[in-house]
């Protein structure tokens, strides 16, 4: 007969502290358990079925020991009864949360995702663009649903309207709908297929969107008006119209221009250094500089490290817009008659270095940061071809400097690829 446990009261249950269970009596398996860091709570100590279970009553002193007696007695009838406590603690739980779930609305699940994913975004634009195409578009149809309740029906109201019109926009938004939904039901608000998914799902429903996005290339300078272009450009004042040379004279995107700082270049080695973070590809791209590039940087003074090369009125970066209002003043145009933009510059830097030269098409394509090859090659190519686009850049910036007819770059003789 197992021996009976003194009835301890409550002042002398709150004087144990050693760690371990202890006994407290008045219902049978009922301990005070200490904790290795000095914690206190309840344990009932009882056989269900076959199996010995540690059944928690709550903390102590949240839970007195009066309180604590009475939960044990309750779980020993339920135990008497054939069930088991923990289980239908757990049971109990799961009913909690489900119905919680049906409350969390898809607007809701949308901000935490923003929030979860935010920091791993290049920049805050992105996260304003999925902010604002969700609240445009999304919300006035699911935003205050249950998140449990976003059927496939719902999805084609919000982009059956955009398809055809903004289909870019429509593409991305089905996108982030689509992680939004499997954000939810990896945290257990939703169940089921998504119905945001595109393949085996809404591809049926709607066109493919590279069957519907008619893609318009950018207005790019003709190559025989670009030095005619760049002859125009120095004649031009002020700080947006050399941070614009420089673009057409790197062919880098008018983004890593605008944000460069003195601390990304070496004079002496004649490298300009794009750190992953200001990249697309977010891969960090070295670029060799023409003459005409460094003498451009000399022109502006070397600064401190962290100081912008091209600033703004307030030594911040330029805008956007303020090197396109300078192509705007300029006015050249492509052959469509469309006055060209600052990105442009590349598609121009492009076709000299197919048309007009012998120079690989990797390595121009190098040149632009573009991706050479499939993921295997890419995995092997080790170099990034330096020295060898350090001939072709400055091949570039002395076509660049000079001003030709139609006639002329037409009978143009093709540069050759000399050794680095």
């Amino acid at each position: 007969m197992p021996k009976k446990v003194n009835e301890l009261s409550a002042l002398a249950v709150g004087r144990l502290t050693a760690q371990g269970f202890h006994a407290v009596g008045g219902i049978p398996g009922l301990h005070l358990r200490v904790t290795e860091s000095g914690a206190r709570g309840w344990v009932l100590r009882a056989v269900v079925g076959d199996k010995r279970r540690d059944i928690g009553l709550g903390g102590f002193p949240e839970v007195t020991l009066s309180d604590a007696r009475a939960a044990a007695r309750k779980a020993k009838e339920t135990i008497k009864g054939g069930a088991d406590p923990v289980e239908q603690r757990k049971a109990a739980r799961a009913l909690l949360l489900s119905e919680a779930a049906k409350r969390v609305t898809f607007e809701w699940c949308a901000a935490e995702y923003i929030k979860a994913h935010r920091a791993g975004w290049k920049n805050a634009k992105h996260a304003d663009q999925w902010a604002n195409t969700l609240r445009d578009y999304a919300y006035p149809v699911i935003g205050k649903l249950a998140v449990s309740d976003v059927s496939r029906e719902l999805v084609l109201r919000i982009l059956q309207p955009i398809w055809q019109e903004k289909n870019e926009t429509a593409a991305r938004l089905r996108g982030r709908i689509e992680l939004v939904l499997d954000w939810a039901k990896a945290a257990g608000y939703r169940a089921g297929d998504n119905p945001a998914a595109w393949k085996g799902n809404l591809e049926a429903a709607l066109a493919k969107p590279g069957k519907v996005q008619k893609v318009a290339s950018h207005p790019a300078i003709q190559t025989h008006e670009m030095g005619a272009f760049m002859q125009a450009l120095r004649a031009c004042e002020g700080v947006s119209a050399k941070a614009l040379a420089f673009v057409a004279l790197t062919a880098a995107r008018s983004g890593e221009v605008r944000g460069m700082v003195w601390g990304e270049l070496d004079k002496k080695a004649g490298v300009w250094t794009v750190p992953a973070g200001r990249m697309k590809a977010a891969k960090e791209h070295r670029v060799p500089l023409s003459k005409q590039a460094l003498a451009l940087l000399d022109a502006q003074g070397w600064g401190d490290a962290k100081a912008v090369v091209f600033p703004g009125v307030k030594g911040q970066a330029l805008s956007d817009m303020s090197l396109t209002a300078v192509t705007r003043k300029l006015a050249f145009k492509d052959k469509a008659g469309r006055v060209c933009v600052p990105h442009g510059l590349r598609s121009t830097f492009r076709d000299w270095a197919g048309e007009f030269t012998n120079y690989p098409r990797e390595l121009a394509e190098q040149a632009l940061a573009h991706a050479v090859g499939d993921a295997t090659e890419q995995a092997y190519r080790r170099g990034d071809a330096l020295e060898k686009r350090r001939v072709m850049m400055q091949a570039w910036a002395e076509f660049c400097d000079t001003v030709r007819s139609d006639a002329q770059v037409v009978g143009a003789s093709v540069v050759a690829l000399r050794a680095a």
